[in-house]
């Protein structure tokens, strides 16, 4: 293969030090196995691996995090973004610029010092670009909208050279790359609208195995008149008994209402009061900065094999909620994650550039995962799943599809 020129950044090539440590992200399930790897330092960077790519009609494919990765790349080019991880606070046009490998986490700290927030999402070590080319589910989503809606210019590299994509530029492009996934160029770097939100009341209540099934009907019932600036998931899982997991969780089923709303304490409350009293629940909600919003959803850090898919629904159905249970519940062959996002409210909205998020009319979004236990069971589960809930399904969200390809 031809020597890739013009790259300041370090290229890799199987069985070079640091070819496995480049490689290395989030999912570790579909690892990549390209040929070269740029580590990209710069736009010029990128420029040069496309253009390498092209010249020699090879696959290419980008990684940061590795939260979203779907499928593997085998032979040629990946593009590690990880090293352009520049942040850019404008407080009075409440944008932030963003480069390509830059994750959550410092854009959330450096808005935070001008009282803004962005629309980050659960993880705050998941890649700014690849979350928001999915649509993006924030912490917020019912408030602030998908992340893909503020977003406000995108710079691109493809096989012509780099761009400069706005609404008003190329309206065509702008709408295609924001809520697609990848697939189109190389993102190098965001503009995305900040909110004026410093803190939120929120955090996590915990209920019981025996009672999740109520706390579904419950749910769905409770999230039919909330305001727009409440946003919740429920996330129901088995704990396992082990000694690093909290004395309370171990060995249990338990499932996890995550609540953020963005209006005052008192109101929160009295928001939450009636689904309190429909389930017993376990945990305190309080007033917190944006900084700790991820704490919320209290993700793990350390990378782990997984596979998962998802459903954009039309409506919680008490089939869909027993579906659920029922295959990838507590008694379910393989562990399971299952999540229930409440949808609606901003997300619902069409938004000021028109944009590729599909099926904004769901109102919930079901989610399982699963880790990669080297069978085929998780797939068969996974699909047993959606098979059952069909009838409700309008399509899938590509930021929560792991191990196949996204389907609308």
């Amino acid at each position: 293969m031809n020597v890739i020129e013009n790259v300041s950044g370090p290229v890799f090539r199987p069985g070079d030090d640091g070819y496995g440590a480049e490689l290395a992200g989030y999912q570790v399930a579909h690892p990549h196995r390209p040929d070269l790897v740029v580590g990209a330092t710069s736009v010029a960077d990128v420029e040069a691996a496309v253009r390498h790519s092209a010249d020699h009609g090879l696959p290419m494919a980008v990684e940061n995090s590795g939260h979203g990765r779907r499928e593997p790349l085998a032979g040629g080019v990946l593009i590690s973004t990880r090293r352009m991880g520049g942040v850019r606070i404008d407080p009075r046009a409440r944008v932030a610029r963003v480069e390509a490998g830059t994750r959550w986490a410092p854009v959330v700290a450096a808005a935070a010092e001008h009282g803004l927030a962005p629309p980050s999402g659960s993880s705050p070590e998941a890649g700014v670009v690849g979350y928001t080319l999915g649509g993006g589910i924030g912490v917020l989503a019912r408030d602030l909208g998908w992340a893909s809606d503020r977003v406000r210019s995108i710079d691109l590299v493809t096989a012509d050279g780099p761009r400069h994509v706005t609404a008003d530029s190329d309206p065509g492009l702008f709408a295609t790359l924001r809520g697609a996934g990848a697939g189109i160029g190389v993102v190098t770097a965001m503009e995305i609208e900040l909110a004026p939100v410093s803190r939120i009341y929120g955090g996590t209540l915990s209920v019981a195995g025996e009672h999740v099934r109520d706390l579904l009907a419950a749910y769905r019932d409770w999230t039919a008149g909330l305001p727009d600036g409440l946003t919740s998931s429920i996330g129901a899982l088995p704990y396992p008994d082990l000694p690093m997991v909290p004395e309370h969780l171990r060995g249990r089923y338990v499932a996890q209402v995550r609540i953020a709303w963005t209006g005052s304490p008192a109101e929160g409350e009295r928001l939450v009061a009636p689904l309190r009293a429909a389930v017993p629940t376990t945990g305190a909600l309080g007033e917190l900065p944006y900084t700790q919003a991820a704490t919320i959803f209290n993700e793990p850090a350390e990378p782990h094999p997984y596979t998962g898919t998802n459903a954009m629904l039309n409506a919680l159905d008490p089939a869909v909620a027993d579906a659920a249970l029922d295959i990838a519940g507590p008694d379910a062959p393989v562990m399971c994650v299952l999540s229930v996002r409440h949808l609606g409210g901003a997300l619902a909205r069409p938004p000021a550039a028109p944009d590729a998020v599909a099926h904004r009319d769901a109102p919930y979004l079901l989610t399982v995962l699963s880790l990669v236990d080297g069978t085929e069971k998780p797939a068969r589960l996974h699909q047993e799943l959606m098979d059952r809930v069909a009838p409700w399904t309008l399509g899938r969200n590509p930021n929560f599809s792991f191990g196949a390809r996204a389907r609308s």
